[in-house]
């Protein structure tokens, strides 16, 4: 009874925000719109890419400590299914938002050598071949997963071995076109090498959160028996590294525009740090280092559940944060929260959870099927 309640309160908050941002569209605009539309598909889809980056890279190396926790991360990223559909809707913002989808861009000097690049069908193909290969990696590692655990085939394993550095290739192709096209073609004028290790440090960021996050969810509810505090640490040592790793990125880029001082980079950063958007990347700076850096730099911390759910919570609002920090600038205003982005974190959140709800009844919450699944289970620092 519970479950229904709490299914039939997600639906009705889905349908509200729903409404709420359609709203949107026609009082605010719909450059405002499209933004936020944007912001929410880079927040989900960066974190369903860093879940299956987890399952391809345990895969890749032959890992056995993540095994007993596999299929989290493959729920998460089963997200891809439902964000294809809302990465094709999103191409409506291409000629709102996108300046070099427009055909002013073939007679702007500094455009005219990307105008084919950026116009909207060459966009639309490479979004359609991304997402497509996307959802092949999914029917392979996932699909695979789920179905040994009835067949108890050990051949999955190799195959799974097999597809893994392929696997690695369509993430890094994804991240990249994500980096390039939906942040980087905002502002097509502006480039950037470190765009692309920049967005995979925060996929990666936000796939580990989610994780968190569902495993200490599932334990709550007396799921996943065998999951020990080494386990758990590991998660919260990764969280606690990439955490590192992002803000090393993140500041890489910005002192080496800073040093170039080259008009056709520091105009990114000035969008960004005028007009009470300095307040803003404080506060990114703020959660998405200093707090999560603090709060997991001893060693017990990063296998305390308690520490490790808020510190999760907090990157998830950080990486918010910064896909909005990324995207909205872009529209030459100040920072906008109020009811339309109330109404699309309504919608996407309640969404989601719609689909993770289902996620987490679909197979088992182990790969009971996985031959290393013992020795996973055995796995101590």
């Amino acid at each position: 009874m519970n479950a229904d309640r709490t299914a039939k309160r997600l639906w009705i908050l889905t349908a509200l925000g729903g409404a709420t941002a359609a709203a949107s569209y026609f009082v605010a605009g719909p450059e405002r719109f499209w933004a936020n539309w944007l912001v929410w598909f880079l927040f989900l889809f960066t974190l369903a890419l860093g879940a299956l980056f987890l399952v391809a890279l345990e895969h890749l190396v032959s890992a056995r400590w993540s095994v007993p926790l596999r299929r989290i991360p493959e729920r998460l990223a089963s997200m891809l299914v439902p964000l294809c559909a809302v990465g094709v809707v999103a191409l409506g913002a291409v000629p709102v938002l996108f300046p070099g989808s427009r055909p002013a861009a073939a007679s702007d000097p500094a455009l005219a050598g990307k105008a084919l690049w950026l116009s909207l069908p060459f966009f639309s193909a490479r979004v359609a071949i991304c997402l497509g290969l996307g959802l092949v990696a999914l029917a392979v590692l996932i699909r695979g997963s789920l179905r040994q655990d009835l067949s108890r085939d050990p051949a999955f394993n190799i195959r799974a071995r097999r597809f893994a550095p392929v696997c690695m290739a369509i993430f890094a192709l994804l991240v990249t076109q994500a980096a390039f096209d939906w942040v980087g073609g905002l502002e097509p004028k502006w480039y950037s090498d470190v765009i692309g290790v920049y967005l995979f440090a925060s996929a990666f960021l936000a796939g580990l959160a989610g994780c968190v996050l569902a495993l200490l969810y599932l334990r709550s509810h007396g799921r996943l028996e065998g999951i020990r505090f080494d386990h758990v640490y590991n998660l919260g040592g990764w969280l606690f590294a990439f955490t590192v790793f992002w803000s090393y990125i993140a500041f890489a880029q910005y002192l080496l525009m800073w040093y170039g001082n080259l008009p056709s980079e520091v105009v990114w950063y000035q969008a960004r740090t005028e007009g009470g958007w300095l307040w803003v990347a404080l506060i990114l700076a703020l959660l998405r280092f200093f707090v999560p850096f603090f709060a997991l730099v001893t060693f017990d911390s990063k296998g305390d559940p308690v520490r490790l759910r808020w510190v999760a919570l907090v990157v998830l609002v950080a990486h918010w944060t910064d896909m909005y920090w990324l995207v909205f600038p872009a529209l030459g205003r100040g920072p906008q929260l109020s009811w339309p982005e109330l109404g699309f974190a309504l919608f996407f959140l309640g969404g989601s959870l719609l689909w993770l709800r289902g996620a987490m009844e679909r197979g088992e919450d182990m790969p009971v099927g996985d031959p290393f699944l013992k020795e996973g289970l055995e796995f101590h620092l």
